[in-house]
């Protein structure tokens, strides 16, 4: 990891690569997050909505983004993150995030770093594009 106070603009800051998305993972996110719906872990169910089987839960590429931003900051200094969601994540994806300095600014008498977040599959196919923005202390 680079130091986001010192990066280039432009520059990969971070990355993190999580386990290839499995069947168990989907069950055990359904239960962490309360989001039980069956198009996740249901295949009948996946196939009769017209897919060919399950696929991953975008808000677990969202979680996989914000760990790589708290793994880049603490928590606290994180002052705004969004995604929005790019495609479906099929089982066995390797989902690599990553975060790049896309500028530095002030506001309200504190230094900030926009970063530009991706999370991509091993073919490297975008599932989840954000921004977060976060807080620089010297």
């Amino acid at each position: 990891m680079t130091d986001i106070r010192t990066a280039a603009e432009g520059a990969v800051v971070g990355s993190l690569t999580a386990d290839p998305i499995t069947r168990h993972m989907l069950a055990l996110y359904c239960g962490a997050s309360g989001d039980h719906n069956p198009i996740h872990v249901d295949i009948d169910f996946a196939r009769a909505a017209g897919m060919p089987d399950v696929f991953a839960h975008g808000m677990l590429s969202m979680a996989f983004l914000g760990r790589l931003v708290t793994d880049l900051v603490p928590q606290s200094r994180l002052r705004s993150f969004s995604t929005r969601f790019a495609s479906i994540t099929a089982l066995g994806s390797e989902i690599t995030c990553t975060a790049k300095l896309v500028g530095r600014f002030e506001e309200a008498g504190e230094k900030r770093a926009r970063l530009e977040l991706v999370a991509a599959d091993q073919k490297s196919e975008a599932k989840l594009l954000g921004e977060a923005v976060v807080a620089l202390i010297d």
